[in-house]
C-alpha cells in the first residue's frame, strides 16, 4: 500500500485552507508579519504540494505598520472557490482588520482588497443556495455579506461557543447534503488544540454539537505530532474526505521544543451517522488514490531570474531599494536600511526552515558592508553569522541579552558562509521523563531540540543551542525564518542553498 509523509508542507505553514477546483487543490496559510503575505500552494495529490505565489504580494494588499511586532499582521486566511472565481479573506491583526481579496487565477494576480467591519479573526465563506455569501468568524459568530460592497447584510449571529474549552475560533463553514457543518478550533493553539464540528439545517443555527466531540486532539498524549487543530475538511476528486490541519513535532526534554512553528498536516476523514470522524495524525498515512509524484522545488537559487522566487519572505515589508537582481546581475544586492537585526526596519530576505536536520550555504562578497547570514524567529531571537569590518563573527541574541559568541579574521573578498541545524543525539519526545533521563549515561542527550553550527569557509565557529530559538522560549505563532541580512551599506549574495539531511 503507498504511504505519504506527514507533514505535507514541513515548516512555518500554518492554519491551512484549501480548496478544490476540478483536480485541482489550492491552499493558503497564514504568515503574520512578513511580506509577501499568505502563500498559496498547489497540489494534484493533497500530499505533494508546490508553492506557486503570495496572494498579498504588493503593498496595496499588505501595508503592515513598521512597528507591528512579531506575530501579528496576517492571521488564519480561508480560500474557496466560487462561480469561477477565487476569493481569500483574511484579518490583518494590528493593520487593518478584515478583508477580501479575489482572483480569476489562483497564481495571481489577486485584487485589491475590500474590507469589512466585522469583529473576530479567522474569517471564512460559505455560499448557500441562493447565492448568499455567509462569513463565519472565531467567537463563534456567522453574518451574511455583500462581498463587492464589504458590507455585513445580516448578522452576525451567535452560532455554536464550541464545546466549553478556550478560544472558540477557526471556523469553516461547509453545505453538505441536508446539513451546514461548522468545524472549529478550541482549546488554545498550544498542546490542548483540538478540532470540534456542529451542525444545523441553516446556517443560522441553531446548531448541535457532535456527540463525540472533540473529533481530533493529541493533547495529554505522547505523540510526536502535537497541537493538532485549525482544520479545513476537503472532498478529493475521487470522493474520499479529508482533512489540512496544523500540527507541531516537538523536540528536546521537557516541554519540548518546536522550532519550525506550526506546520500543515494530512489526515483521512469518514462519516459516521452523519458526522466526519477521523483518527490520529500519523507520522506515515495510506496515500490518497490520486497520489502523483511531483518533482521537488529546487533547493538553490542564483539569483538569475528577473524576481525572487515566492518562498523568499522579509519582516513587515521590502521596499525596492533595500535590494535588487540587476545591480551586480546573477547576485542578490542588499541594501541596509537598518543598523541591527534587534529591532524592525532592517534588511533580511529568508525562507522558512522546513526540516528538523538542514544544511544553509551562501556566497557572499561584503565589500565594505555588514552582513550575513540569521537564523530568525523574531527581533529578540536570532542567532547570526556575521561578516563586516575584515572579521566574521556569530553573534547570538535572547531574550534581553546580545552576546558576540565567536570571532576570527577573515580576508577581504567572497566567503561561503554555512549553517547546520542537526539533532543527532537530541533527546526524543519519548525519553523526555525524568525516570527515563536517569537511565541513560550522563552526557549522551542533549535536552534542546537541535544543535546550529555556524561556519566560515570549513571552519566551524560555534555551536548553539537552539531552544532559544522556539516557541516555547521566544512565544508567538511562527517559526524559524534563514536568510541573508544587511546592516550597513551592500553585500552581495551570489547564491544560497538549503538542503536537508538525513539525521
Amino acid at each position: 500500500m503507498r504511504e505519504y509523509g506527514n507533514p505535507v508542507i514541513g515548516g512555518f505553514f500554518p492554519d491551512p485552507s484549501v480548496c478544490r477546483v476540478g483536480d485541482d487543490y489550492y491552499l493558503v496559510c497564514s504568515s503574520f508579519e512578513y511580506f509577501p503575505g499568505v502563500p498559496i500552494f498547489h497540489s494534484r495529490d493533497l500530499v505533494h504540494w508546490q508553492q506557486i505565489g503570495n496572494v498579498l504580494d504588493r503593498p496595496a494588499q499588505l501595508r503592515l505598520p513598521p512597528g507591528i511586532p512579531a506575530s501579528r499582521g496576517v492571521y488564519a486566511p480561508t480560500i474557496r472557490h466560487h462561480d469561477g472565481r477565487f476569493y481569500m479573506i483574511t484579518t490583518l491583526v494590528g493593520a487593518g482588520g478584515t478583508c477580501i481579496v479575489s482572483s480569476d487565477r489562483p497564481e495571481g494576480p489577486w485584487s485589491d482588497p475590500v474590507w469589512f467591519d466585522l469583529p473576530g479573526i479567522d474569517p471564512d465563506l460559505a455560499w448557500d443556495e441562493s447565492g448568499d455569501c455567509w462569513c463565519a468568524v472565531s467567537g463563534i459568530n456567522v453574518a451574511r455579506i455583500d462581498l463587492r460592497r464589504g458590507t455585513v447584510l445580516e448578522g452576525p449571529y451567535p452560532a455554536w461557543p464550541g464545546t466549553g474549552l478556550q478560544f472558540p475560533e477557526a471556523p469553516h463553514l461547509y453545505r453538505i447534503g441536508d446539513w451546514w457543518y461548522l468545524l472549529i478550533a478550541e482549546g488554545g493553539t498550544a498542546r490542548g488544540h483540538c478540532v470540534s464540528v456542529a451542525r444545523a439545517r441553516s446556517p443560522r443555527g441553531p446548531y448541535e454539537t457532535a456527540p463525540a466531540n472533540p473529533i481530533l486532539t493529541h493533547r495529554s498524549t505522547n505523540r510526536p505530532i502535537q497541537s493538532t487543530g485549525h482544520a479545513d475538511l476537503i472532498q478529493a476528486a475521487d470522493g474520499t474526505w479529508w482533512m489540512l490541519l496544523l500540527g507541531t513535532r516537538p523536540r528536546g526534554g521537557t516541554p519540548g521544543f518546536h522550532v519550525l512553528g506550526r506546520e500543515t498536516f494530512l489526515v483521512p476523514v469518514t462519516w459516521q451517522d452523519g458526522w466526519p470522524t477521523t483518527g490520529p495524525v500519523e507520522e506515515r498515512h495510506s496515500a490518497p488514490s490520486t497520489w502523483h509524484p511531483l518533482p521537488e522545488p529546487a533547493s538553490r537559487d542564483d539569483f538569475d531570474g528577473p524576481s525572487l522566487a515566492p518562498c523568499w519572505v522579509s519582516p513587515r515589508s521590502r521596499p525596492h531599494t533595500s535590494w535588487s537582481l540587476t545591480e551586480r546581475p546573477g547576485w542578490l544586492t542588499l541594501h541596509a536600511t537598518g543598523p541591527t537585526l534587534d529591532r524592525p526596519g532592517h534588511t533580511f530576505i529568508g525562507r522558512r526552515q522546513q526540516h528538523h536536520d538542514c544544511r544553509i550555504q551562501a556566497r557572499m562578497d561584503p565589500g565594505t558592508a555588514t552582513g550575513g547570514l540569521s537564523v530568525r524567529l523574531d527581533e529578540a531571537h536570532h542567532y547570526d553569522l556575521e561578516v563586516g569590518g575584515g572579521h566574521v563573527r556569530v553573534i547570538a541574541r535572547i531574550g534581553p541579552l546580545r552576546q558576540q559568541v565567536a570571532s576570527r579574521p577573515l580576508p577581504p573578498g567572497p566567503v561561503n558562509l554555512a549553517i547546520d541545524i542537526r539533532t543527532h543525539g537530541i533527546l526524543p519526545p519519548s525519553l523526555s521523563s525524568s525516570d527515563q533521563l536517569d537511565s541513560e549515561p550522563l552526557g549522551v542527550f542533549a535536552t534542546g531540540p537541535d544543535t546550529i553550527v555556524l561556519s566560515a569557509g570549513e571552519e566551524p565557529l560555534a555551536e548553539l543551542d537552539g531552544r532559544y530559538l522556539s516557541t516555547e522560549v521566544a512565544t508567538g505563532f511562527t517559526g524559524r525564518v534563514i536568510g541573508m541580512y544587511a546592516t550597513a551599506r551592500s553585500a552581495a549574495f551570489d547564491w544560497f542553498t538549503y538542503q536537508p539531511v538525513q539525521p
